[in-house]
């Protein structure tokens, strides 16, 4: 395939067409769509609204609700472990069990010491390495309002429209609340956010925000924030078991969570561990590929903690919404589905398409912006084609130099910019294509402002807790979210394992699962949880051609 700098001609001439727009754009500030035009949007091109895409899960604490296919997949599995499992041998003794080594578990388990436990007897359980997470992956920001300009009720209400209208309420408070005391937290760790030469943060614009409170380590936020966040769980001397995932929790036969069954990814020997507290943090589910979508996810991120809690009788909420992120990569082909961060956008890169006009405002919130840029490249035909049969729309990366300065875009976004100059494209010159990525679970476990689930010693934190984003989350709230519940979570079950003594172990609520299973006609040999994704059937180009437009 003949490339000029990166791009295929035919490209290239969709590529003029930009630049010849880009003067007169420079000064022009596109509007913002009404709630009403939000809306029609909405339902005219989004995914979630997709006729004939989900289906309604068909019992459970839970039932009715409508969730991906996907989803309902693995609702509708058998468990991986057999009631007749030896439970007479315990491998672990801990006050708290956390399923999940990312950001919110690690948050977690230092606040759980912090709170008075033991380090030895909190024991992290994770699927891959220690910090293996979207939370490492997360590129723009932490949102915080920390000015004088800014309140948290000003955060608030953003959050709130946002999602919606449908976040909870009292889960929102804590979030926003808590989140100027995370940051003063993260400063005393160590973690290095971006400053003004007078010492104070630089805080930027994003979608769905009325106020700039973006606090960012370049582009590469969530590794710097998980960066800091090991060290301590190392310094402090938590115990880690790596490529050791969950498969099925323990209860007492009578409602409460006494610990979980792990398995070993390399013996494939079970471990049993018994817990007077477990926290499930084990992430999202973009690794499902929800109506055939790529995804920003990490290869763990399989929905696993989804299933165990659903199990042991813990009740979801919002999961009929996804997040898809407007700007996933859509070209080149090595790189379809990457996250190109919603910072770009903030700082000035505006969505273009083929006949380089704009069509959409650029800080819309994520689902709007996602279907802004569907529509165009089906309803309206004016995508991009690739040679791979990708379509995507420009983000006009030029823009941000031209706004703030020549160097802005290696400065503020250098992991960006090393990414494609592997390919041969240097986005300080060219646009770069973008196509939305399943990026987010918007939903999760209920759970209230500390964490804690309707079942006796389970708890949530971070992507796998529903409730707080409502219907759609605003950037910058995710590695908000995992820090705030993580906190409040770990602290929580702390009381709560000091307060309770050891349980016994037992699978009776597999028993009744499989049973629920039977009642509802439900014949399958599927199995759940997922734990890695499966890709021999379909490679992930082809699901990316495979998207209705």
């Amino acid at each position: 395939m003949e490339l000029i700098d990166g791009y295929p001609p035919a490209m290239r001439a969709s590529i003029a067409l930009v630049e010849q727009t880009r003067p007169a754009r420079l000064g022009h500030s596109f509007p913002a769509l009404s709630l009403e035009a939000r809306k029609a949007l909405l339902t005219s091109c989004h995914p979630d609204y997709k006729a004939g895409a989900r289906r309604p899960l068909r019992f459970g604490p839970s039932q009715g609700m409508q969730v991906n296919h996907e989803l309902a997949d693995l609702f509708e599995a058998r468990p991986l472990v057999r009631t007749s499992l030896d439970l007479s041998h315990i491998d672990a003794d801990v006050d708290l069990l956390v399923i999940g080594g990312g950001g919110a578990g690690t948050v977690a388990a230092i606040w759980a010491v912090k709170a008075g436990l033991d380090p030895s007897q909190v024991l992290i359980a994770t699927k891959l390495r220690h910090g293996d997470s979207n939370s490492t992956m997360a590129q723009g920001g932490i949102q915080a309002a920390d000015r004088p300009q800014d309140s948290p009720t000003q955060h608030f209400l953003d959050v709130v429209g946002g999602g919606h209208f449908t976040n909870r309420p009292e889960l929102v408070r804590a979030l926003v609340r808590d989140a100027p005391l995370i940051i003063q937290w993260h400063e005393q760790l160590g973690v290095m956010y971006d400053k003004e030469p007078d010492g104070h943060f630089v805080e930027n614009p994003g979608g769905g925000t009325s106020r700039n409170r973006m606090h960012s380590a370049r582009d590469y936020t969530g590794l710097e924030i998980m960066r800091v966040l090991r060290d301590e769980a190392r310094s402090l001397g938590i115990p880690v078991v790596e490529f050791s995932p969950a498969i099925e929790l323990l209860s007492d036969g009578e409602g409460r969570v006494t610990g979980a069954v792990l398995i070993n990814l390399e013996t494939r020997r079970y471990h049993i561990v018994r817990a007077r507290a477990t926290i499930i943090t084990t992430g999202g589910l973009g690794r499902l590929h929800m109506q055939q979508y790529p995804t920003t996810n990490h290869y763990g991120a399989t929905g696993d903690g989804l299933v165990l809690a659903y199990r042991v009788g813990a009740e979801l909420v919002d999961l009929d919404a996804v997040q898809y992120h407007p700007t996933g990569a859509a070209f080149p082909a090595q790189m379809a589905g990457l996250l190109i961060t919603e910072k770009v956008r903030g700082l000035g890169a505006q969505p273009l398409n083929a006949l380089g006009e704009q069509f959409v405002f650029p800080l819309e919130p994520r689902d709007v912006e996602a279907a802004a840029f569907i529509r165009e490249c089906g309803e309206r035909g004016l995508g991009v084609a690739t040679p791979h049969g990708i379509c995507g729309v420009w983000l006009d990366a030029p823009m941000v130099d031209l706004i703030h300065g020549p160097g802005t875009i290696r400065a503020a976004l250098p992991a960006m910019f090393r990414m494609y100059t592997r390919f041969g494209i240097d986005m300080t010159r060219d646009p770069i294509l973008v196509f939305p990525t399943l990026h987010y679970q918007n939903g999760g476990v209920a759970a209230d402002e500390h964490g804690a689930t309707s079942v006796p010693g389970l708890y949530v934190a971070g992507e796998v807790m529903g409730g707080i984003h409502g219907k759609n989350r605003l950037m910058g709230n995710s590695l908000l979210d995992f820090n705030v519940f993580g906190r409040r979570a770990g602290m929580a079950a702390a009381a709560y394992a000091r307060a309770h003594p050891p349980g016994r172990l037992s699978l009776a609520h597999v028993a009744a699962y499989e049973q629920l299973l039977d009642a509802a006609g439900i014949a399958t040999t599927r199995t759940a949880p997922r734990i890695l994704p499966d890709y021999r059937g379909k490679e992930a180009l082809e699901r990316y051609l495979d998207i209705p437009l």
